[in-house]
């Protein structure tokens, strides 16, 4: 990634990668929006952020991985399928030279996106009473 300005919006972001890396980051970028259409693209953290009733999941690229931040929650419940990736509290790598694993994003997002949408519902259900 190069030093400079943050970005200020996902496709300026992109562009600041070798074309290789930035074909990586839109496939994370298209595989979130498919798995939470409903959900608001922004920058936050100088990285590309996704929200839906608070925050959902963010991604950045990097020399050697792309990094995927689906908070805590979204490792915790996928510990046994990335058991083959670097992980830690509320990151997961990804290496640069080895295939995404769209299906794996897809259901982390999907995951993310019923807990959100649930917190959500329980929030407005609690006001009412």
């Amino acid at each position: 990634m190069k030093n400079g300005p943050v970005a200020t919006s996902v496709d300026a972001y992109l562009v600041q990668f070798p074309r290789e890396t930035q074909e990586l980051l839109d496939t994370i970028r298209k595989t979130i929006k498919k798995a939470a259409p409903k959900a608001e693209e922004s920058i936050a953290y100088g990285m590309p952020a996704y929200k839906l009733f608070g925050p959902l999941v963010y991604f950045g690229g990097y020399a050697k991985h792309i990094g995927f931040y689906p908070t805590p929650s979204g490792i915790v419940n996928f510990k046994k399928e990335l058991e083959g990736y670097t992980t830690s509290k509320g990151a997961i790598q990804f290496p640069i030279d080895k295939k995404l694993p769209i299906g794996l994003i897809t259901q982390i997002v999907k995951f993310r996106v019923a807990e959100n949408t649930e917190k959500e519902i329980a929030k407005k259900s609690k006001k009412k009473k």
